[in-house]
């Protein structure tokens, strides 16, 4: 297998393509334009939406690019070895041109070819089929002529391997063929393959065959098809290089050796002071990207200068953290323009002094911000010492509790979104005036913040819903069972951080501070069909929220409910305030299958199942 340069790697892409008769149609701006609904562009193929759909493009029907992209919603993750806000999609399309026969063989040769994989190594998931469309044997035996084994291509479902525009008719979807290498020869055990959750497998990149329309009632076949192809950049950078932390790839090790080169740390040694430097060469990465480009925006309390701004002040935190002079954070930013990004993204170049000073204003302005922050600090300290002295005063037997001298979560949230104070400055400051700080308190009141915010962002129902139908009602209450079941397998300390629910799949964010294990997943997944099996009915009660909360009714943020809630009651399994729609019977749901569990931010992960 060939190792690449960044550069390298970027030609590369484009000159196969374009060797195959494809146009290179350069990126677009990261900021979207509001006909996407989306604040940044957040795919390599958003922008050829369009096209896909129907519209001409001016440079045909064959197509190619390095796309930029920014995601933030899983901004509490930046800081492990592979998430990053902004990162980069080569892809591909054909335009109603060639399909299933060219692309295939196209990837197969790129892999195999350039890249140098052992194509006796490499795996391929295709469409399974369901009861709308037919198995994808069709690409299942074309891999098989290019050579792949048979044993090494796996179907699966729809969640997998199928691509559409939810919510939507009348628009192209149809089945996706992903590409799996493993990253070692060694099994963890014989039944190691791509399914497996040791990591062992890495996704390389997917060719999705849109050769369906969508109706209201099932799909049928599209006269003109298209292919859409997405290879991850970095990712791809990281495996050719036989890495596994994307920051010692040479998108980020200038950066990384000039920040150890001003503090003295080494990176990889201690796993506090490289989240840091991780988050640092990251988010100052996506702000310099977001400042610099062709519609470029600057720091702001609103919208996309938001978010800007939070990527710029945690970047400075992390800096202050681990001793790094906030001002040195131009000449991070000066290295990638440089060094990295100087031909890719020339416009970098021309704008290099304008992005240098709003970089610089953002890090003054943030040092100012800290300052306020401390005296806001100092006002709650003598709330509680004034608070204090008045009870100890009116009762010369009162002995202070240790509640009396804790900062409570929601002033210290307000320290945090009011007046942008980290919380770790919050609780390293009252520790050396012996406070406490009501941490889970903290992250409750987060925790509502951040629901408040995905749920408007994304528009969605209420309690996590993407619609109202049949699916989405079952896997509502599927959700219910198995906050139930982590609860017994994990413990008490776990509970509901939000959820995500579409006619498709559930996504459930808990509090847990691991990785679960297989055995721990598999006692889950157990659990919530045992209850499905014995086919509990739902029952649900109409009290006062004090009353609820009482007869131990679980719940999220409650103060959002009214005083009058409803409870709904799953046997002796689950009992819950909820506003959302349930089964009569929990035995309508089928079997439950836990398809992925992830990380979601700290402390918090997050699982992705659906029912069969």
């Amino acid at each position: 297998m060939k190792k690449y340069t960044s550069k390298e790697l970027r030609e590369t892409w484009l000159n196969f393509y374009k060797s195959k008769g494809h146009v290179d149609i350069g990126a677009v701006s990261l900021i979207g334009d509001g006909t996407t609904g989306v604040m940044f562009n957040v795919a390599g193929m958003q922008p050829l939406m369009p096209y896909l759909l129907g519209e001409k493009h001016k440079d045909g029907v064959r197509l190619c690019n390095v796309q930029g992209c920014v995601r933030t919603i899983d901004i509490d993750s930046v800081g492990d070895e592979s998430h990053c806000t902004f990162f980069e999609m080569m892809g591909n399309w054909s335009l109603g041109d060639y399909f299933k026969k060219e692309k295939t063989a196209w990837t197969f040769e790129l892999l195999t070819e350039v890249f140098g994989l052992d194509k006796s190594k490499i795996c391929s998931t295709v469409f399974a089929g369901n009861e709308s469309a037919p198995r994808d044997e069709e690409t299942a035996e074309l891999l098989k002529g290019l050579g792949i084994k048979e044993e090494n291509i796996f179907y699966l479902g729809k969640e997998d391997n199928w691509w559409e525009l939810a919510g939507t008719t009348g628009t192209p979807c149809g089945p996706d063929n992903e590409w799996f290498y493993p990253l070692t020869d060694e099994k963890c055990s014989d039944n190691c393959d791509i399914n497996c959750q040791c990591n062992r497998y890495v996704e390389i990149g997917n060719d999705v065959y849109m050769q369906y329309e969508k109706l209201e009632d099932g799909y049928r076949p599209l006269k003109n098809k298209n292919v859409d192809t997405g290879f991850g950049f970095e990712r791809m950078l990281m495996f050719l290089n036989g890495l596994r932390d994307v920051y010692r790839t040479d998108l980020f090790v200038d950066v990384v050796s000039y920040i150890e080169s001003q503090t003295g740390i080494k990176y990889g040694e201690d796993a506090e002071s490289t989240k840091s430097i991780r988050i640092i060469c990251d988010h100052m990465r996506t702000a310099l990207m977001l400042i610099g480009d062709k519609n470029g925006i600057v720091p702001s309390n609103v919208g996309a200068g938001y978010i800007l701004r939070r990527l710029l002040r945690r970047a400075i935190r992390h800096a202050r953290k681990i001793n790094f002079n906030t001002s040195d954070l131009r000449e991070v930013a000066n290295i990638y323009i440089d060094k990295v990004y100087d031909k890719a993204y020339p416009l970098l170049v021309d704008k290099k002094q304008y992005i240098l000073s709003e970089i610089q204003k953002e890090v003054d302005k943030f040092n100012k911000t800290i300052e306020l922050g401390t005296k806001e600090f100092e006002k709650l300290l003598s709330g509680i010492e004034k608070k204090i002295a008045f009870l100890t005063s009116s009762n010369p037997d009162y002995v202070a509790k240790p509640e009396d001298r804790e900062i409570s979560g929601k002033s210290a949230f307000r320290l945090y979104d009011t007046f942008g104070f980290p919380i770790e400055m919050t609780i390293e400051m009252a520790e050396e005036r012996g406070i406490k700080v009501d941490e889970d308190g903290f992250r409750e009141a987060f925790a509502h913040h951040q629901e408040l915010a995905r749920t408007t962002s994304a528009g969605a129902f209420k309690s996590g819903l993407g619609g109202n139908g049949e699916m989405e009602t079952k896997y509502h209450t599927a959700t219910h069972l198995l906050n139930a079941a982590l609860k017994r397998v994990i413990g008490e300390s776990s509970c509901q951080k939000g959820s995500n629910i579409t006619a498709e799949r559930l996504r459930f964010d808990f509090a847990c501070d691991h990785k679960m294990t297989a055995e721990e997943l598999k006692e889950t997944e157990a659990l919530v069909n045992s209850w499905i099996a014995a086919d509990y009915k739902v029952e649900c009660q109409e009290m006062p929220k004090t009353k609820a909360v009482e007869i131990g009714a679980e719940h999220q943020f409650l103060d959002r409910y009214p005083d009058i809630v409803t409870v709904y009651s799953i046997g002796e399994v689950s009992k819950e305030i909820c506003t959302g729609p349930h089964v009569k019977s929990i035995g309508e749901l089928g079997k439950f299958v836990i398809k992925k569990e992830e990380a979601s931010s700290s402390g918090v992960r997050r699982i992705k199942a659906i029912l069969e």
